[in-house]
């Protein structure tokens, strides 16, 4: 049987692969540091916005809520919203009209274009207007 660490580090790393971190994921310290052979996994704490993806992951949505995307139909990147009626819902990174598409058309978006949308979205909030 695997030790403690070796299974919390298995479930660190099963929950980055999908896009999901619980900052607060660790071996309970009251039955860690007692006789229980077989001492709790706290999960910790984590936001809304993690509850909702790891929620998202859980139920086999692909892609996953929160997650960026590219619409392959036209290269747009967005933030999945949610998903409805087999279809995406999407919303440009940069604040806008959410759209919604086929998942089958997307692909996950390139971090360069997430960050530059990003800087974007940064730069046209700290404009002032004339």
């Amino acid at each position: 049987m695997r030790s403690t660490e070796e299974v919390l580090e298995s479930l660190r790393e099963a929950l980055t692969g999908v896009g999901v971190v619980l900052p607060s994921l660790a071996v309970d310290p009251l039955t860690g540091a007692g006789d229980e052979p077989f001492p709790l996994v706290d999960l910790g704490r984590c936001n809304v916005r993690t509850a909702e993806r790891l929620a998202s992951v859980l139920r086999g949505e692909r892609p996953p809520v929160g997650s960026y995307v590219v619409d392959g139909r036209d290269g747009r990147v967005g933030e999945v919203m949610g998903h409805l009626g087999g279809r995406v819902q999407l919303r440009p990174l940069g604040g806008g009209r959410e759209w919604d598409c086929l998942p089958e058309v997307t692909g996950p978006a390139p971090q360069a274009d997430v960050l530059r949308a990003r800087v974007r979205k940064a730069n046209k909030e700290g404009r002032l207007s004339c």
